[in-house]
């Protein structure tokens, strides 16, 4: 009789349950899917919990299979060389293959004050917690949000559509990642919800207070309740274990999304670096990582090459408050183009995101194998290429 395989996830995100999903396609082997929650986190709904407008916590069992062991509890370090896992209960996992999809969390500001008086909102805990306080904090208090990315615009737009006084602190510009066409539209969007924007040169927050935030060019803005939500940071488990990780912490990665230190571990989500080149964070990434990474591991079990990634992005869906969204379209390798879709459209195919992405882990769940991803970066051997020839 063939003795079962083991595989560990580590990371109940959207990549390490479509990965854990994934892997039940053998009947020989045994997926452990460690987290340190037990209930799954609808990550885009983040700001709608903030906002007081929507939930983003979904159960396990809706979007995992039956076969995929949920352990609760927090990996604190992966010996390779064992192949076991040491968790925070002080209790072990062996694997014969590892899935790495820690995801990633708030990063740290580096601004004096922050830690103590700014709020943020990368988790479920962190989200849940500021919800506390805005229900304490009458809707004329100034709250300020510092990091004008797709994060800091739908937190922002979602307290601003609820009638509160919002001010977003973009750094330098309004989210980098838009097409300065499409930027000014979603200007002229948080204009007409009353958002404060400061933005150009001097608009870096340089400290934070019980009651402002200190700008470099000397202003110093009123803020009863600040959101940080520049930036996201990586869990250091890889870098713990000894694993090699790009300068972000991120693992590093082949194109078939297997450590470069081992080929028993492999990595999907915002926590992988395949070729030092990680592809941009966001849960329109992870499920097709996910799903890569379980096929790299089923492809070495079956003792096969397994393929590289070829992953493509469609551009960026931001909701821009009271269920108004605008989608900025973009090409295969993720550069902005000139072109979004916004209104009723653009509203619809948000709000249609938050049940599909959910409706994705579940079908994969019930019909492993079956997730397909039709964007494709066919570029990305290119500039690979193009990197390693200069």
């Amino acid at each position: 009789m063939t003795e079962n395989i083991s595989v560990v996830v580590v990371g109940g995100g959207y990549a390490g349950v479509m990965a854990a999903n994934r892997l039940t396609q053998r009947d020989d082997v045994t997926v452990t899917l460690i987290n340190p929650r037990p209930d799954f986190v609808h990550r885009i709904r983040l700001h709608q919990l903030v906002g007081g407008t929507g939930d983003a916590v979904v159960g396990y069992r809706d979007v995992l299979a039956d076969r995929v062991r949920l352990m609760v509890d927090t990996a604190s370090r992966i010996d390779a060389a064992e192949r076991t896992v040491l968790l925070a209960s002080g209790g072990t996992v062996g694997y014969d293959y590892l899935v790495y999809a820690v995801g990633s969390g708030s990063a740290d500001p580096g601004v004096p004050g922050a830690a103590e008086y700014a709020h943020n909102m990368a988790s479920l805990e962190e989200a849940q917690r500021l919800r506390a306080v805005l229900e304490t904090t009458p809707t004329t208090d100034v709250v300020t949000v510092v990091g004008a990315g797709a994060t800091g615009i739908e937190v922002a737009t979602e307290l601003a559509a609820e009638a509160r006084a919002v001010t977003l602190v973009c750094g330098r510009v309004l989210h980098p990642y838009l097409h300065p066409r499409v930027r000014r539209r979603f200007a002229k969007r948080l204009a007409k919800l009353g958002v404060t924007v400061i933005d150009g040169p001097g608009a870096k927050v340089t400290a934070v207070s019980r009651d402002a935030v200190l700008l470099a060019d000397g202003r110093e803005l009123p803020s009863t309740v600040t959101i940080w939500t520049a930036g996201f940071s990586i869990p250091d488990l890889a870098a713990r274990s000894g694993l090699t990780t790009d300068v972000a912490g991120r693992l590093l990665t082949d194109e078939t999304l297997t450590s470069i230190d081992h080929d028993h571990i492999v990595a999907a989500g915002d926590s992988a670096a395949p070729s030092n080149l990680p592809l941009r964070m966001s849960c329109q990434a992870a499920n097709p990582l996910g799903a890569h990474a379980a096929d790299t591991v089923l492809a070495r079990i079956a003792g096969r090459q397994p393929a590289t990634i070829a992953i493509g992005f469609f551009g960026q869906c931001v909701s821009l408050g009271h269920g108004a969204a605008t989608v900025q379209i973009a090409s295969r390798n993720d550069l902005a183009k000139g072109f979004a879709i916004g209104g009723f459209l653009g509203a619809k195919i948000k709000s249609g995101s938050f049940p599909g992405l959910v409706e994705h882990l579940a079908h994969e769940a019930h019909k492993p194998g079956s997730y397909t991803w039709k964007f494709r970066d066919d570029t990305r051997r290119q500039r690979l290429q193009a990197r390693a020839a200069r």
